[in-house]
C-alpha cells in the first residue's frame, strides 16, 4: 500500500492528465530562454511556444505530459513512470530563435 502511495505522488502535482488522441505528438526537445522552457520540439518538426504546447496537450495532441503550474504559469511535465529516458528533463535543447 506504501508503495502505491509513493508512486502516486508526482502523478498529484500535476493539474491535469489529459488523455492523449491516438494520432498525438511526442516532444522530442526543449526551447530555452535564459535557462527557462519557453517552447518545446514536436516530433512533427513543429516548434511551438510553451503556451501553446501547454493548449495542445490539454487538446490531447501531445503524449506524454500532463499540466502543472507555478504560480501563475501552465506548463507540461512528463508523466511520472519508471523510465527516465522520456522525462523532458532528459531531452535535448533546441537551437531556435522563434522564441
Amino acid at each position: 500500500m506504501n508503495e502505491n502511495r509513493t508512486a502516486a505522488l508526482p502523478k498529484a502535482a500535476l493539474d491535469e492528465i489529459p488523455t492523449p488522441d491516438p494520432d498525438a505528438v511526442s516532444i522530442t526537445g526543449l526551447v530555452k530562454s535564459k535557462g527557462r522552457i519557453s517552447g518545446y520540439q514536436l516530433s512533427d518538426d513543429r516548434i511551438v511556444s510553451r503556451e501553446e504546447g501547454v493548449s495542445l496537450a490539454k487538446a490531447g495532441k501531445i503524449k506524454g505530459v500532463g499540466v502543472a503550474h507555478k504560480k501563475e504559469t501552465e506548463y507540461l511535465k512528463s508523466i511520472p513512470d519508471d523510465s527516465e529516458n522520456n522525462n523532458l528533463a532528459s531531452l535535448p535543447t533546441v537551437k531556435t530563435s522563434a522564441f
